[in-house]
């Protein structure tokens, strides 16, 4: 059978049987791996298009976008998603949320934070180590991210920076905190009235 375009896509030519059932059908299964597949969501690409062939694309409702990268195993770049909703970071007992909300997001494989977190009773949060919230389970990295953060100006001397820590899973016994814990290092003698938790780390 003849081969056109291409994708070289099977075409019966004079001398092949009078076979148009199973040439549209040779014709059909030609064409599907260069469609772009429709789906819910990532759950149902990963249900039911996991062994398809490289180079798939499948789209979501929210109108996602990826690419199969390989033949063997369910892997996918992705050429667009919407971003994630912002979701609230569960904050350790005795704090709260400042003058902007403590929240958190995936986008590609970084986690993004922002916000303000406070002590609930107004007094001043401790100068090493304090463990001020936890992140939820699908944002706890593979090792140990750190990253520095903002805090209220205060004391002598003035230091408007510090150190946020996100614990990994190797850190589960951590007497700070375990997996998923945010971790606030002052480097201010005197402590903070409030932490800016706001930054990103990697996943992976």
């Amino acid at each position: 059978m003849a081969t056109v375009g291409r994708a070289q896509l099977p075409i019966p030519g004079g001398g092949d049987a009078p076979v148009g059932p199973g040439a549209l059908a040779e014709l059909a299964l030609a064409i599907d791996p260069h469609l772009v597949q429709h789906v819910v969501d990532k759950a149902e690409r990963d249900a039911q298009y996991a062994d398809s062939p490289l180079h798939m694309l499948v789209s979501a409702e929210n109108g996602s976008l990826w690419m199969k990268t390989s033949a063997s195993s369910n892997t996918w770049a992705v050429i667009y998603e919407p971003l994630a909703d912002w979701r609230p970071v569960t904050l350790a007992s005795g704090f709260t949320a400042g003058q902007t909300t403590p929240e958190i997001r995936i986008d590609r494989g970084q986690v993004y934070l922002r916000g303000r977190v406070e002590k609930s009773d107004g007094t001043t949060i401790g100068i090493s180590g304090v463990k001020l919230g936890t992140v939820p389970d699908d944002c706890i990295p593979s090792q140990l991210e750190s990253w520095a953060a903002g805090q209220s100006i205060t004391g002598d001397p003035v230091t408007a920076v510090g150190r946020m820590e996100a614990f990994s899973h190797d850190q589960d016994s951590n007497s700070l905190g375990g997996a998923g814990s945010l971790v606030w290092y002052s480097q201010d003698g005197t402590g903070t009235t409030w932490v800016d938790i706001s930054g990103r780390y990697s996943l992976n």
